[in-house]
């Protein structure tokens, strides 16, 4: 059978499945040639989802991705939140080709509390289910340890690795350790402290670490006035102490209303590779879990369909059962009992906006670690940057930028860099001196320079670039524009670069008529262009000094026909100026040039 005749019969196979596909929420399987799972999704409605990637137009790797299909399977369930549940679960257990890769970096720390008769409280990267139950994971160590630190302050919950039990301690097999000593641990592997109070002080610290404090404050007063009221003052002063710290803890994590109450908060955003989710969990007004993600894309996927993937994943990591979830966009996902709010003000809004800017400052840390690894990368970056502020057809790998430079008309100069793939490539910079303009003319200077450099660039058949900057305002741009665009007919976006009154570069100008483009100056890109204006100048500068210096070091030797440089280096070595060359006879003269030379030399002078 031909290839053209397999594609028919796979198409009329595939073809019959999606037809009689039903209009029920489920998961669907795209699978290849070699029978491998290659796309899972998930949809309310699997017929009208899977047709659409076979009557629609496709572009990129989507076309890619349909044209590898061979088989379909699906799963039928009762619910969306049901499909997406089955969907992120088949990702993970099959890790299909063009599904969203979640980059889940397992290094970052957890709180364990052991499954033990006398559990202990400690931190781990390692997730081991059956032996403990475990609070995080801590994208932020230092909010972990500073929680860890508190617990071992106020708890004095055991650090040492016996395997106690009650009949162990009964049977006097353990003995008190340095730290019962000082103070940091009440014994309980001698019995001087009872299980029962053990696990009291271990049921508080879960509660801190599940956010629960309002409601741990309450039960804790309610003790310290019980243990008063029966004259216990030692026992109430331990509750007290722990009472006051805890509003301390609470006070630093108060972040907003203590109305806002179990809920869950995300925040997504994105680049051409990646999706960014910051997952937030709030109880009692304080966020006691805080993690942001990675997921890596692999076709045009929507951040709402990345974000549903994201809710799920960290629901069932977490356990949350929050009926509220706060996110930036709606999506097309149903949780039964649970309210999805996408606030507009207030403290949810408030806390969306905290979400933000830890997906920010997530994506921006990746992006340093991998420029680190990378500094090519870096300067891709910046050019895309370029590319979007102006919106340019291609990247501007090539940039040319010229200056003039001159002193009250003279010695008119102008330069220009250019720089590839963000950096400057110095050997190809050009030198101009300037020929058709009489007097300090800077536009004329730039216009007879601009064409020269073009025109050469045309007759040679060589590479235009793809942007040029001019050090200058709309004037300098105008100029540039009537040259490259009139006179020449070429198609060459221009830039401006303008100075405040302090000579400092301080804006960006693109269009016809210019217009201003916004620019942090503290970021890359403005780094990038004020480097390339600097070098522009430097080098125009350098240009004009080195022409003003060999202007004035001319004299009267110069205009004399037959003094060439070796005569006059020979006659201001011995003489060391031209007035002792003057007042020299001719005698003198013919000692060092010659008789003929030196007659020449005393009548020109």
């Amino acid at each position: 059978m031909g290839e053209f005749e397999s594609v028919l019969k796979r198409n009329d196979y595939l073809r019959g499945i999606v037809t009689n596909l039903p209009e029920s929420p489920g998961c669907y399987q795209y699978l290849n040639k070699d029978n491998v799972i290659i796309y899972v999704g998930k949809a309310k409605n699997l017929k009208r989802r899977v047709s659409s990637y076979f009557n629609k137009e496709q572009t990129g790797k989507t076309r890619v991705l349909v044209a590898q299909i061979a088989d379909i399977r699906y799963v039928v369930v009762k619910t969306d939140a049901d499909a997406l549940l089955l969907e992120n679960n088949l990702i993970k257990k099959y890790k299909p080709r063009y599904n969203v890769l979640l980059k889940d970096d397992k290094t970052y720390p957890s709180i364990c509390i052991s499954n033990e008769e006398f559990p202990k409280v400690f931190k781990t990267r390692n997730i081991i289910p059956k032996a403990g139950q475990y609070f995080g994971p801590y994208s932020h160590v230092g909010m972990m340890n500073e929680m860890l630190r508190f617990i071992k302050e106020n708890y004095r919950i055991r650090s040492c690795h016996l395997r106690l039990t009650a009949e162990g301690i009964q049977d006097k097999k353990f003995k008190t350790c340095l730290e019962y000593h000082i103070n940091r641990c009440n014994a309980p592997c001698v019995g001087k402290q009872s299980k029962e109070d053990y696990l009291q002080q271990i049921k508080e610290i879960r509660e801190i670490l599940r956010g629960n404090t309002r409601s741990l404050a309450d039960i804790l007063m309610k003790e310290m006035k019980q243990k008063a009221e029966n004259l216990q003052f030692e026992e109430a002063e331990n509750i007290k102490k722990r009472y006051i710290a805890l509003q301390v803890l609470k006070e630093k994590s108060q972040v907003v209303s203590d109305t806002i109450h179990n809920v869950d908060v995300f925040n997504i955003d994105a680049d051409e590779s990646s999706a960014y989710i910051s997952y937030l969990h709030v109880t009692n007004g304080v966020i006691n879990q805080a993690f942001t993600f990675e997921y890596k894309k692999r076709i045009h996927e929507e951040l709402s369909e990345i974000l549903c993937l994201g809710i799920e994943e960290m629901r069932s990591r977490y356990k949350s059962e929050s009926k509220e979830i706060i996110v930036p966009i709606d999506l097309d996902l149903e949780i039964e009992n649970v309210t999805f709010t996408i606030p507009k003000q207030g403290d949810k809004k408030k806390l969306l906006e905290l979400a933000a800017m830890n997906v920010k400052q997530y994506k921006l840390d990746k992006l340093k670690q991998a420029e680190k690894l990378n500094p090519e990368q870096k300067q891709t970056r910046i050019l895309k940057e370029i590319q979007q502020h102006l919106k340019l057809e291609r990247i501007p790998l090539h940039i040319e930028c010229f200056d003039n430079s001159n002193i009250s008309g003279t010695d008119a100069v102008a330069a220009c860099v250019i720089f590839r793939n963000g950096k400057p490539a110095k050997n190809e910079y050009r030198k101009y001196n300037i020929k058709t303009v009489a007097g300090p003319d800077d536009y004329a200077s730039m216009k007879e320079v601009v064409r020269r450099r073009y025109s050469r660039l045309i007759d040679e058949n060589q590479e235009l670039p793809d942007l040029i900057i001019t050090d200058g305002g709309k004037g300098q741009m105008e100029v540039v524009r009537e040259v490259i665009e009139d006179e020449l007919k070429l198609k060459i976006p221009i830039a401006g670069l303008a100075k405040d009154n302090k000579h400092r570069t301080n804006e960006l100008l693109y269009g016809f008529p210019a217009a201003k483009i916004g620019l942090k100056q503290d970021s890359s890109l403005f780094r990038l262009l004020v480097k390339i204006q600097d070098e522009v100048h430097r080098f125009a500068i350098s240009f004009h000094r080195d022409k003003r210096s060999k202007h004035q070091t001319e004299s009267a030797l110069d205009k004399i026909p037959g003094v060439g440089p070796k005569t006059k280096e020979a006659l201001l070595k011995n003489f060391k100026s031209v007035k002792r060359i003057k007042e020299a006879d001719i005698q003198q003269l013919a000692e060092i040039v010659g008789e003929k030379k030196a007659k020449i030399i005393k009548e020109s002078l």
